[in-house]
């Protein structure tokens, strides 16, 4: 069964690196009615637009997640709603604290009200790794965004509106991510690295959107989906990069992590396991987690997932061979 078949979809900060390979695989895995490509970026949807020029399935909304009442227009008959609009760089938010709040706080707010209010029946929000045990703000603020969703179920009262969250880390090749950014160093230059024990998950944009869809078609409201990935040193990733490139090193940025953390010790009393990834049910209105679990396994007490203790680990060889047949992307990223 297609979920989405004939489905009014609408995804929020759309004209991103998500946004675009989410929208790439509804048009052609699904058959939605409309897809609905919101964002406050009027040249960045100029240039989707152009890649989808005579697709009439593909609309554009310009509009800000702060901006209430531009939402609710924006989703008339609506059926599901990806949130990923954000404001993610972690050195952005720790000197603009106060736009962190509004966009990844506030917007989440909006988000969930004009949801409830329009009736759309399901909303997946996109969560980061560094909302699990947050040292930065971004990560303090995605925390909160997904204390907001996962409360919805119960704001929503008599409405059917669903609210579920995922999960993932570092994902390959995204914008400002690491993989784009050695590949922008010339070759024979050296390569900067912040620690040489630096851990990271290695995680698709077509896997994040696997997830995303997943989560749409079987959430039964709260859940967190955990996207399982292979880990990876950045000294590996830099080899992967360029063999020969010696490494600089440069210390940790402010707000930085060493190692990647998806589900931390407090969650684990409440996270079962799956093949692909994990779900965290809710520790609050635990009202149909028997329908939640579905088959999961129950993680041992103190479990925590984290980039530095994982039993995956992607190999130079295999990144390379990513590396290899995605470069003519990467190179515009």
């Amino acid at each position: 069964m297609n979920y989405f078949a004939d489905s009014n979809i609408l995804i929020t900060g759309g004209t991103g690196s998500f946004g675009h390979a989410f929208v790439a695989a509804m048009l052609t895995r699904f058959k939605p009615r409309r897809v609905i490509v919101y964002s406050r970026d009027e040249m960045k949807q100029w240039e989707m637009a152009k890649f989808y020029d005579g697709e009439e399935r593909v609309r554009f909304f310009v509009g800000d997640v702060r901006d209430r009442g531009r939402l609710s227009r924006a989703l008339d008959n609506v059926d599901c709603v990806v949130h990923a609009a954000a404001l993610k760089i972690v050195p952005t938010a720790e000197y603009n604290p106060f736009e962190c709040v509004k966009t990844n706080i506030k917007g989440a707010m909006n988000v969930i009200d004009a949801c409830i209010d329009k009736g759309v029946k399901r909303v997946v929000a996109l969560s980061t790794d560094k909302a699990s045990s947050p040292v930065n703000l971004y990560g303090a603020t995605k925390l909160v965004s997904d204390k907001l969703f996962v409360a919805g179920n119960a704001y929503a009262g008599g409405h059917n509106t669903r609210f579920a969250v995922v999960r993932y880390g570092n994902v390959m090749g995204s914008r400002g991510s690491v993989i784009p950014f050695f590949l922008s160093v010339k070759s024979g230059k050296r390569l900067p690295i912040t620690h040489t024990d630096m851990t990271r998950f290695m995680v698709t944009l077509e896997q994040g959107v696997e997830l995303a869809c997943h989560a749409l078609e079987n959430t039964e409201g709260g859940e967190i989906y955990v996207k399982k990935a292979p880990s990876m040193k950045v000294t590996d990733i830099a080899r992967a990069v360029d063999a020969a490139a010696e490494h600089d090193i440069v210390g940790i940025r402010p707000g930085e992590k060493l190692h990647e953390q998806m589900i931390s010790t407090e969650d684990s009393p409440h996270t079962y396991e799956y093949g692909g990834y994990f779900k965290i049910m809710p520790a609050i209105n635990r009202w149909g987690n028997e329908r939640r679990i579905k088959g999961g396994r129950k993680v041992a007490d103190g479990f925590v997932y984290t980039s530095d203790t994982n039993t995956e680990w992607m190999s130079i060889e295999a990144l390379r061979g990513w590396i290899d047949a995605n470069r003519s992307v990467l190179l515009k990223v």
